[in-house]
């Protein structure tokens, strides 16, 4: 810590000295009409002595990476949102003004320069500098290894500099940036309406998951943060927007961890006349169409260390089948409450008074199945219990017409066949409310409007929410959702820096 703020405070002397020679450290209009990446392509193709010919003068800025100094000549990388390139300085071209201010400039400093291209000895293309401005001065010294930090938090809390250092961060939010515009292309292009539904619920619904709260003074009234779109965009179709979908941010007062932020991105899509077996095949699709855009074409990939194959069609398992066939769950489990409580424990897994079979078994399930879920599976017919929204199994009115997609062992998705029968939702809602007074803090509350609008009449549809930044994690191999999110939440720094 002494050792940078030495560093600091010789760069604020820096400063104060060119500011004593009138030489603006923040200045602004300057234009830059060209783009780095624009001159590599550019002379691409050509040979070391075609750019010395063309005397054309291209003006480009950027962030100070290095710096060789010679006396009275000095080779500089700057580099700018999408690229790095070599410009050389010389005390009799540029004159000894501007050349004194280049020999002030240090790493992390943004400038202006302009000149002809040249290629060195080693054919690196090159700016010759004419001309030099300082747009913007560094005061606190960019880290030599960044990479090597053994606080990788530290990486996470100041994620501008991860972004100055780190060209494969930077590559991780423009795949992100890609895979978003194809995903509201691919829905837009089958005639999906996408819309904007509020972010603050006076209830929290959608979802079983414990919400933020907050309070508008105005209005005087508690408000939640959503926790979910879907009775928003459900009483779209009510109001006869078939097809909606919502690229939202959600909020939900929960854990944090690899796989959890409370702050998240998710995207919601709904459809009339659909059934969750439907939405089966376009969740592949819209899949297989990311890997083709995010991908190079290709439908296998590698996640931290396990190779996933995106061609469809997926595996599909009931969820009582994928119990005892892939988590080799003893059959007297699934069928018997006291036996599930028993084996449940032996698992070490707490159990709630509230709590009933379907509940158990999908704890269970959640220890046993989902981590062996490698490659891209779709397990359905989730139980009633833990579905408040979902449509019953006309076969069994115990399970609902739900499906989950598990891909690198979690949970990427999760839709079902809505359930449009205000009588079914109401008595739904109150078995939930029973659940809350019982101690479950995620169960769901009544919604008075939202049955009322079912009473106008819900078409049969279907509806499927897929979390965008465990996807983005698994098109980008990144481990930690915090990878893939700008500024994930973290606990307040004990010291300031």
């Amino acid at each position: 810590m002494e050792d940078l703020n030495i560093v600091v405070r010789e760069r604020l002397e820096k400063a104060a000295e060119l500011e004593g020679r009138n030489i603006a450290l923040y200045p602004n209009a300057f234009s830059v009409p060209d783009r780095i990446k624009d001159l590599l392509a550019g002379a691409g193709g050509k040979t070391a002595e075609e750019p010395e010919s063309d005397q054309t003068a291209y003006t480009v800025a950027g962030r100070v990476l290095s710096v060789r100094s010679f006396g009275k000549s000095t080779f500089m990388h700057i580099a700018d949102a999408e690229a790095k390139i070599q410009i050389y300085l010389q005390q009799n071209r540029i004159g000894e003004e501007s050349y004194s201010l280049a020999k002030k400039l240090d790493i992390g400093d943004i400038i202006r320069v302009s000149g002809p291209l040249f290629r060195t000895k080693t054919d690196e293309l090159t700016v010759l500098v004419d001309d030099l401005v300082l747009l913007t001065k560094n005061l606190r010294p960019l880290p030599e290894k960044f990479h090597g930090l053994k606080d990788i938090e530290l990486r996470y809390r100041q994620r501008y500099v991860d972004l100055i250092v780190n060209e494969q961060v930077r590559e991780t939010f423009r795949k992100r940036a890609q895979i978003i515009s194809g995903i509201r292309r691919f829905f837009t292009e089958r005639r999906f309406l996408e819309v904007e539904t509020p972010m603050m619920h006076p209830i929290a619904g959608g979802a079983t998951a414990k919400p933020f709260k907050t309070h508008h003074n105005a209005l005087n009234m508690d408000l939640y943060l959503r926790i979910a779109p879907e009775l928003y965009l459900k009483r779209l179709l009510v109001g006869g927007f078939e097809r909606v979908f919502e690229l939202n941010r959600t909020f939900r007062n929960e854990g944090v961890s690899t796989q959890h932020n409370p702050e998240f991105t998710m995207l919601e899509f709904y459809q009339a006349y659909a059934t969750y077996e439907d939405l089966m095949v376009l969740t592949e699709e819209l899949f297989r169409q990311i890997a083709l855009e995010a991908n190079d074409g290709k439908m296998v990939l590698e996640y931290q260390g396990s190779v996933i194959d995106l061609s469809p069609p997926w595996a599909r398992y009931s969820f009582l089948e994928s119990l005892t066939g892939i988590g080799n769950v003893p059959q007297e489990v699934v069928e018997n409450f006291d036996a599930a409580v028993v084996y449940a424990k032996s698992l070490g897994i707490g159990i709630e008074r509230f709590e009933g079979h379907g509940k158990l078994l999908t704890k269970v399930f959640d220890l046993v199945v989902e981590p062996r879920l490698i490659q891209p599976t779709f397990i359905y017919r989730y139980p009633l219990e833990v579905s408040p929204l979902s449509r019953k199994t006309e076969a069994d009115p115990e399970f609902v017409d739900r499906f989950e997609l598990f891909i690198a062992a979690r949970e990427m998705a999760n839709a079902f066949s809505e359930l449009n029968d205000p009588r079914d939702q109401r008595k739904r809602f109150e078995g939930q409310i029973a659940a809350f007074q019982a101690g479950d803090e995620e169960a769901h509350q009544m919604d008075d409007d939202y049955i009322r609008a079912l009473e106008y009449g819900m078409p049969p549809a279907a509806g499927e929410g897929i979390g965008i930044d465990r996807l983005i994690m698994l098109f980008t191999d990144s481990p930690s959702i915090r990878d893939v999110i700008l500024f994930p939440h973290m606990r307040p720094e004990k010291k300031s820096q």
